[in-house]
């Protein structure tokens, strides 16, 4: 009980490490609510009456709500589709399919719906995204934080393909790769040559330098650890001193999703054009190094069908990769900045699987018991 109950002197020891205010005020928000009741199943009708009560805010005209259906998907995140009868800013009434993404009692990662909002809207037009039309970021509308974005046509898998987790995994067949990895590596560089500063984000910091990005996101996972573990990991700690010994300095600073990779895209099987990227909430301004070494990870590949070439994403192997990033963006890939972000990715991987998970799991805090 003393483990699952961590002591004051746990829970303040990573108060003195600073993170972004909007991270610091989602993870204090957190410790407060924790205590809290499990969760319990939400009814389509509560998320329908969450839904007019938003849009009655939001919208100057009538509306309909039709067709609500749960949407599966979303590990972290409720998900229910609609299709929302409105008329749109300078346009006529039309009907268009809805996708609203809301919370649990607690995710399985602590995240800001004002940052995915702030962050799509910027982006769009530069990238495929669905559109990001409201927000409720303190649940005063809904049981917990949620935005509502456009439905978008397509798939994350192909209908002849093995259904995977959370896309580990998943093989796009011999026909689709190349189609889509001159997309995905298309999008991945247009991404990390904007210039944050420029995009303006009030619910982001901007950090002074590539190094203290990777502080803060140290930091913001170390925080997360020490306050959810059930049973420590002394690796854990080796890791958190090995990286604050070996901070990159880095070149320039980027948009990092935190989660690019297969099962994140949707995209048509007919012709393989990818119609949206998905999954910004771990989105943040670091190194571009972080989102490349995350999706180098070999849980997210496979083997080719030759047994031997290893597919980066389940798209093209890692060396050819690498070479088309930088040749798409013109800018070096440094190995050993590389193996830095590899072993926070690794890091940030424990603290969600062996400190968050059991934690939410033995409070009962989640909609997704099996998969957590």
């Amino acid at each position: 009980q003393r483990e699952l109950c961590p002591s004051e002197n746990r829970l303040t020891l990573m108060e003195n490490h600073a993170c972004e205010q909007e991270i610091e005020r989602l993870l204090d928000r957190r410790k407060r609510l924790r205590s809290g009741p499990p969760y319990s199943p939400i009814s389509l009708e509560t998320l329908i009456e969450g839904t007019r009560s938003l849009l009655k805010k939001e919208l100057d005209r009538p509306f309909a709500i039709d067709n609500p259906r749960w949407l599966s998907g979303g590990t972290s995140k409720l998900q229910m589709a609609f299709d929302l009868t409105w008329t749109k800013p300078g346009s006529r009434q039309v009907t268009e399919g809805m996708v609203l993404r809301m919370e649990p009692a607690e995710s399985l990662v602590e995240t800001s719906r004002w940052r995915e909002f702030e962050l799509v809207r910027k982006l769009e037009g530069r990238l495929p995204l669905p559109i990001a039309h409201w927000m409720d970021p303190e649940a005063a509308h809904f049981p917990y934080p949620a935005l509502i974005y456009s439905m978008v046509e397509g798939v994350t898998t192909p209908s002849t393909a093995q259904e995977r987790v959370s896309g580990m995994g998943l093989n796009f067949g011999p026909k689709l790769r190349p189609i889509l990895a001159d997309q995905f590596i298309r999008d991945i560089a247009i991404l990390h040559t904007i210039d944050p500063a420029l995009l303006e984000l009030e619910s982001f910091d901007l950090p002074q330098s590539p190094a203290q990005a990777a502080e803060w996101q140290i930091n913001w996972w170390e925080r997360v650890w020490n306050e959810d573990y059930v049973s420590d990991v002394p690796l854990v700690h080796v890791a958190i001193n090995w990286l604050r010994k070996n901070l990159p300095a880095g070149d320039r600073l980027s948009i990092v999703h935190g989660d690019f990779r297969n099962g994140n895209f949707l995209f048509r099987e007919a012709d393989g054009e990818i119609t949206a990227w998905l999954d910004w909430e771990l989105a943040h301004i670091g190194d571009r190094h972080e989102d490349l070494a995350y999706l180098l990870q070999h849980s997210y590949g496979h083997y080719a069908e030759d047994g031997k070439t290893y597919l980066v994403c389940g798209l093209t192997d890692r060396a050819d990769f690498l070479k088309r990033y930088e040749e798409a963006t013109g800018l070096p890939v440094d190995p050993a900045t590389l193996k830095f972000y590899e072993v926070l990715n690794l890091f940030k991987c424990a603290a969600i699987t062996r400190g968050t998970s059991p934690r939410i799991m033995i409070g009962g805090k989640c909609h997704q018991d099996t998969v957590i």
